[in-house]
């Protein structure tokens, strides 16, 4: 079977049949060997036994939201492509040719764009159209280097064993945020295509929540991008910490010591995100959510708990000497007053190499034990 045409159903029975009836048409009229699915989310109103009726497999799944019900959705497809799209009228199932000749021409995947094909009034709310699909859109394309225009449409076709490659796990809306993100992580072939959204014809709200949903969709933009969320703002922090402390250095002025205690928290902070972002990376990839960049691999060899265990034990046994430096500068003058202010030019230096020593020590530490922790989970699985 070439292609199938995949819904996700719930309390759909004013517009599921029309919807089926119009895919199949579709299949009929380009002679296309497919099947309509409807992934039934729990509905109470008839639509498993409409969908039925006018033509499509149903299945149920018991597990709530649009992303579970897609996810069971692509496991129970017979196609080698799949065109996913809402069963609630608002997309015209009767016009899938474009889709088809990208898939069948080698695109992984293959969006629809609303803004390039068209809305019709009252299709789309104020905000999601000026506000929230092209923030989160631009932020999409920032952040995974894509040239996808329209993130949220959810009409949608993909290769099948590709898609089931990725992994998808998001059971929520966000779900259509995942897939864009993996698939272009995974370095796979995306297409876009104009597609045309009309209103939808129900009779009740929409499924969808607007300040629920979207950040939902931002939360997993900034996770599943750790250089945004930790790395660029942790870069930020520790290199202008480490500005600042060389332009602090003694010129024979008293100290600016309220301004070392700022730098100071810079840079820690700034370590701290950095290794949050390396972290969050190597967690992705050994759980197998997303690819290993080029840089993960070539770091290898240095990532090690043992190369961990030496940069910071270093960095702390050298903020240790400096603290004894102080000790020892203090006991020449007969352990009498100090002056707290040029004391501290070398307290501060001092501590915060000893706070930033043992981060990098407990987080080698750390990465070391979740190692081991994914490797015994793995290990479970294959046995």
């Amino acid at each position: 079977m070439e292609l199938t045409i995949l819904m996700p159903c719930l309390n759909e029975a004013r517009t599921v049949q029309q919807c089926v009836r119009e895919a199949r048409g579709f299949l009929d009229a380009q002679g296309i060997s497919g099947e309509v699915l409807v992934a039934d989310n729990g509905s109470t109103d008839g639509s498993q036994a409409l969908a039925g009726a006018a033509g499509a497999r149903v299945i149920d799944v018991p597990r709530r939201g649009y992303g579970a019900a897609l996810i069971a959705g692509i496991a129970a497809a017979k196609g080698d492509y799949v065109i996913m799209g809402d069963a609630d009228r608002s997309y015209d199932f009767s016009s899938l040719a474009d889709f088809v000749a990208r898939l069948r021409d080698g695109a992984a995947l293959v969006m629809g764009n609303r803004f390039q094909g068209g809305i019709a009034p009252g299709a789309m709310p104020f905000l999601h159209r000026h506000l929230g699909n092209p923030v989160l859109s631009f932020l999409g394309r920032l952040f995974f280097r894509t040239h996808i225009g329209d993130f949220h449409c959810g009409l949608r076709g993909f290769r099948r064993d590709t898609i089931e490659q990725l992994r998808l796990v998001s059971p929520g809306m966000e779900f259509a945020s995942e897939m864009i993100a993996k698939a272009a992580l995974a370095g796979v072939r995306i297409d876009e295509v104009p597609t045309t959204l009309r209103p939808d014809g129900r009779d009740r709200p929409p499924h969808l929540r607007t300040w629920r949903d979207g950040w939902r969709h931002l939360r997993f933009l900034l996770l599943f991008c750790p250089r945004w969320l930790f790395l660029y703002p942790g870069l930020f922090l520790l290199v202008g910490g480490l500005l600042g402390f060389a332009a602090l250095q003694p010129t024979g002025a008293a100290p600016r010591v309220h301004s070392l205690l700022y730098m100071a928290a810079a840079v820690i902070l700034g370590v701290q995100l950095v290794q949050l972002a390396v972290l969050t990376k190597y967690f992705g990839v050994s759980s197998g959510i997303v690819p290993a960049p080029a840089w993960l691999e070539r770091s290898r060899p240095l990532r090690t708990v043992e190369t961990g265990l030496l940069v910071g034990g270093a960095l702390f046994v050298l903020g240790l000497l400096l603290s004894l430096f102080i000790v020892l500068d203090w006991g020449a003058t007969g352990f009498g007053a100090l002056d707290p202010a040029f004391g501290m030019q070398v307290v501060i230096p001092a501590v915060s190499l000893m706070i930033v020593g043992m981060q990098a020590v407990a987080g080698a530490l750390f990465a070391g034990a979740a190692e081991i922790c994914w490797r015994s989970v793995n290990g479970a699985a294959d046995a």
